[in-house]
């Protein structure tokens, strides 16, 4: 039964929230014009996700089939069905992950638009068409759950939404039902999808599936990710009966503030990776692995994790052993051999990371313990020469 409509069709949401749910629960709406569903819907929108890499120190290479989504389709050549989707009873769900641009409003999008370009504009003339048809039931409301890699994503969204309202002069009656029936709630999304497979993996893929006994069409649809996956979302724990997840053996964390959880992703994943691209560079080294299994460098950024960043986190409120635990994550996801994560792609930007990723950090320990911190500090150093 379908439950949930995703805005976005890319590898990312294939890989993550489709990975977790049930038969048939997905239907993807093509959130801009143009092509990019053809291959998915020859496929009748079925796929194969392959997860790749580290847990607990062994090796995981699975192929999973996903069957979760049960129609895509184009809502700039199907206006109409795409609001016929506002008229089923059965949806109780919106994902998205529009890229980081894709939570934006746009003065320039008409409620008369088929539809608006905006992300935004495109839901508020959803949830608009579904408060007409059901009369302003309150039991016909939406959850809401936006995954674009932007901080509080889901107030962006909501504000977005109330522009919209303002702007095309709809009734405060509907204003009232998105507030009170359609919460629109902040998440944090993290999980390494590195995409489609090269021209050879394709082959060894299609190989091991037709062993496996998978009666598919001619050149499947694979998508390849780590292992890891971890969606925090900012709920209440009742949010999760309604997902018709699969299984219950996902990582799926809800809370009533999502910041700790931003912020320990940013200290123990990101600032590590800031910290290697330029060491690692100035020694020579080309991707992440490189750094981990190096002997000098591996044991100063496991030392930098365990004694410059976990200490300071811990005021947050996680524990010593949480704490502990996710680091030990973070390290399998460094080492995964099937992850070519080269160190030029993270050092793009560089500056701005060391901003983002590596100063605040640095000041916290400088409030727990007086000093600076060694390896931090030769971090920023390092990106500094680099630049």
């Amino acid at each position: 039964m379908e439950k949930i409509i995703q805005f976005g069709e890319g590898n990312f949401l294939r890989a993550f929230a489709d990975w977790m749910m049930e038969k048939d629960s997905v239907v993807v709406v093509k959130p801009r014009p143009g092509k990019g569903l053809e291959n998915l819907i020859s496929q009748q929108c079925r796929y194969f996700v392959c997860v790749q890499g580290m847990k607990d120190g062994q090796v995981i290479d699975n192929i999973e089939k996903m069957e979760s989504i049960s129609r895509a389709f184009n809502p700039y050549e199907a206006y109409d069905e795409y609001l016929r989707l506002a008229e089923q009873e059965s949806i109780r769900f919106v994902i998205s992950n529009t890229t980081e641009a894709g939570i934006a409003f746009d003065p320039e999008c008409k409620l008369t638009d088929t539809p608006a370009l905006s992300y935004p504009g495109k839901l508020t003339q959803l949830l608009y068409h579904r408060w007409q048809h059901f009369k302003g039931a309150t039991d016909k409301g939406i959850i809401v759950l936006p995954c674009e890699l932007i901080f509080h994503n889901g107030k962006n969204l909501q504000k977005c939404i109330k522009q919209y309202i303002e702007l095309w002069g709809l009734e405060a009656d509907f204003q009232k039902w998105v507030d009170e029936c359609c919460p629109i709630y902040n998440t944090l999304v993290d999980r390494i999808v590195s995409g489609a497979p090269t021209e050879e993996e394709q082959q060894q893929f299609e190989q091991r599936i037709a062993a496996d006994g998978h009666a598919v069409q001619s050149h499947p649809i694979f998508v390849k990710a780590e292992p890891y996956h971890l969606w925090v979302i900012e709920a209440p724990e009742a949010v999760r009966a309604e997902m018709p997840l699969r299984c219950n053996d996902f990582n799926i964390v809800f809370t009533d503030d999502e910041h700790p959880y931003h912020e320990r992703k940013v200290t123990l994943l990101n600032a590590p990776h800031t910290v290697m691209s330029a060491l690692g560079t100035e020694m020579g080294l080309e991707t992440v692995r490189d750094c981990m299994i190096h002997p000098t460098l591996g044991p100063d950024l496991q030392k930098m994790m365990n004694e410059e960043l976990i200490p300071t986190l811990i005021p947050m409120g996680f524990s010593k052993e949480e704490l502990d635990a996710y680091a030990h994550d973070i390290t399998d996801r460094f080492l995964n051999p099937f992850l070519h994560h080269r160190l030029s792609s993270i050092r793009l930007n560089a500056i701005s990371k060391c901003k983002a990723r590596l100063l605040p950090s640095m000041e916290r320990y400088f409030e727990l313990n007086g000093t600076m911190p060694a390896m931090l500090t030769k971090g920023i150093m390092s990106n500094i020469r680099l630049e």
